[in-house]
């Protein structure tokens, strides 16, 4: 079989796929064929008949913009995904959206499209990977054994997310992410030396990672001599810095007037005949189809029957650790709070940040492959696992994970872990630092990733450190987010609740909102109450008059205040909303129950923005929030300034 065939049919399809189109991004996916071809046909071991096995190799097309090459591939390899869809790339409700996305096409390993992210995903693939493999692999019998693969450009290599992760992983010494670098030095504004001159091999070399060279992105021999000798190498994760003409075979190849148009009929037809394909649009040779069953189809499903083989000998020689495997890989993750419940008792008083530490403790001895980690901030943010190790070069067993001083990177790695699948990963940092990491927590609600994000340091109440580190509008940004679920728990039975409902949640990011500050236990609130979003967290004495509403610490103090209202003879109702998002979801019976459109005299309580609590509070009530930047004095003295004092409440209630 002539592999020059099956390269021009790739490159053939996409022309044809973002000529019908009239949009896309030619230029990396004409230049980039010869590497994914190499890759797919002679590397990769993966089951285009059962694209979730567990056991496939990875691959992060990292710069997602190239997604025609990947569907193109998809397509010849066997997956769902069939001619008509390669004619319906960019359209309606397709099978081909202009970025891969992992919940629409079959075979999409990760969803991309921001540059920048696709390394730090991959490099969460790969931790996962080798936690299971040290944890559940035996001398006799390894059912984890598998590569992660990244292609990515000039412009992944200018985002810092991707340097972040480099680090990481180099440090990390993933032997079994191996990065495909398209080096075509032009970039959307031009020649990639107007914005970027670095030596990214010794960057990289620097980071304790193999840099290998191609000289000719078109030469798929020297490129299938680097991918093996990439996977020879288990101490350091690979690079292949490949140089290639950007949008080769095109009148324009080499300039920034191929990276995101289409090249239309005519230039389309002439790189064509420069491939030695001269054939009607969307083509696919019969030898191109019989090329892939060989080499991707066939070789794949030997070795997942194979792998098969090795998983029944596995689950007879060790029946429980085959068990609990299993149960991670299926997502089975559950938390029973019912021992922890007796521990709270009322009048127990404790920041909200160290009653999620000692929850955390109970959802690692519940849960075998829950993972904990930070931003650098554990003795901040409390997110140890005690008695545990350092998931490190080591101890790849290791369930407390170090991050470092890498938000952005951390969220996005996270993303990854849990694409893998296997385990579940909680990592914390300050609220005020969410802005860092918005952008991967974005990718992990497309998708669907159950990441626990434990966010400290929640309010004002900081304190000395002052407005850099005291989050005013970050909690509004969260609750914004869509398919985030956030949770701020008012005291040690919300926390209890809130964690159950992060730990069992198995399709979007739960962030939990948590004070530095000691809360005490004044709410008689279940799992149900707290996972209803609101609830009357003390009832009102008589007729009911007004309602105060309230998240987190604000809660405690909405309580101190409804009793100084009682001795003023008001009957007062005070309602905790740890999540907005489930209180919005529930039945139009439970929300009037809770928040009755009868009452008017509404008072909404929390020490952020009071963006969004208008909706609660309607046009006859008011918020109590803040809307400045916060200042540097103890706590005490800010949230007095600040007028979140019970005196200050009753005040505003009153003006009602």
């Amino acid at each position: 079989m002539d592999s020059n065939l099956s390269i021009a049919t790739i490159r053939s399809l996409c022309i044809d796929m973002i000529n019908k189109a009239n949009s896309g991004h030619p230029g990396m996916v004409l230049d980039g064929a010869p590497a994914l071809y190499t890759l797919f046909t002679k590397v990769m071991n993966i089951n285009p008949s059962l694209s979730s096995w567990q056991n496939r190799d990875r691959f992060v097309l990292a710069s997602g913009h190239a997604s025609s090459l990947l569907y193109a591939l998809l397509h010849l390899s066997g997956y769902d995904l069939s001619l008509d869809d390669l004619k319906q790339f960019r359209q309606w409700q397709s099978k081909t959206p202009g970025h891969p996305e992992i919940t629409i096409t079959d075979g999409v390993d990760a969803s991309s499209g921001p540059l920048g992210q696709g390394v730090p995903t991959a490099t969460g693939m790969a931790i996962a990977e080798k936690f299971l493999a040290e944890k559940y692999n035996k001398e006799d019998c390894s059912i984890v054994d598998h590569y992660t693969y990244v292609l990515c450009g000039d412009g992944d290599m200018q985002e810092g997310v991707t340097y972040e992760a480099s680090s990481l992983a180099g440090h990390l010494s993933l032997g079994k992410l191996i990065v495909i670098y398209d080096a075509n030095e032009v970039t959307l504004d031009g020649p990639l030396s107007y914005s970027f001159s670095e030596n990214v091999k010794k960057r990289y070399e620097a980071m304790n990672w193999q840099v290998i060279e191609v000289a000719d992105g078109n030469d798929i021999q020297a490129i299938n001599r680097a991918l093996k000798r990439a996977k020879k190498e288990l101490f350091k994760p690979s690079i292949i810095i490949m140089k290639t003409v950007i949008g080769y075979g095109s009148c324009n190849q080499g300039t920034n007037k191929v990276h995101g148009a289409p090249l239309g009929e005519e230039d389309g037809k002439n790189a064509k005949l420069s491939y030695g394909f001269d054939h009607d649009p969307f083509y696919v040779p019969e030898e191109v189809y019989d090329d892939f069953k060989k080499n991707v189809k066939d070789r794949g499903t030997r070795v997942y029957k194979k792998w098969l083989k090795t998983v029944e000998e596995y689950a007879e020689k060790y029946p429980e650790e085959y068990k609990e495997y299993k149960n991670a890989i299926e997502g089975n993750y559950h938390l029973d709070i019912t021992e922890l419940q007796k521990e709270f008792k009322p009048g127990y008083t404790e920041a909200t940040r160290n009653i999620s530490h000692r929850i955390i403790q109970e959802v690692a001895k519940q849960n075998p492959t829950f993972l904990s980690g930070t931003a650098d901030l554990s003795s901040s943010t409390k997110t140890s696992i005690q008695g545990e190790g350092r998931f490190s070069c080591e101890d790849y067993t290791g369930r407390n994970v170090y991050f470092g001083i890498r938000e952005f990177a951390m969220v996005s790695i996270m993303n990854g872990m849990t694409l893998h699948k296997g385990v579940k990963i909680s990592a914390g940092g300050f609220l005020v630092f969410s802005d860092y990491f918005k952008a991967a927590l974005r990718m992990g609600s497309l998708q669907e990733c159950p990441i626990i994000l434990p966010l400290s340091h929640d309010s004002i109440a900081v304190g000395e450190d002052g407005p850099t580190h005291q989050p005013v509008e970050q909690l509004a940004m969260l609750r914004s987010s869509i398919d985030v679920e956030v949770l701020r728990p008012a005291d040690a039975n919300e926390m209890l609740a809130s964690w159950k409902i992060a730990v069992e949640t198995k399709n979007m990011p739960v962030a939990l909102i948590l004070t530095r500050q000691p809360v005490e236990n004044l709410t008689n609130s279940t799992y149900e109450d707290v996972l209803h979003g609101a609830y009357i967290a003390r009832k009102e004495s008589g007729d009911l008059e007004g309602i105060i509403i309230a998240s987190g610490s604000e809660v405690g103090l909405a309580i101190h205040a409804q009793e100084e209202l009682e001795k003023q003879g008001h009957s007062v109702r005070v309602v905790s909303m740890p999540s907005m998002n489930l209180f919005d979801a529930q039945s139009d019976e439970y929300k009037e129950s809770v928040l009755p459109n009868s009452c008017r005299k509404r008072l909404s309580v929390e020490m952020l923005s009071d963006f969004g609590w208008h909706k609660y509070v309607g046009l006859d009530g008011k918020t109590m929030g803040v809307d400045t930047f916060g200042a540097s004095a103890p706590a005490s003295k800010v949230i007095k300034e600040y007028g979140f004092t019970v005196e200050n409440v009753v005040k505003e209630y009153n003006s009602l």
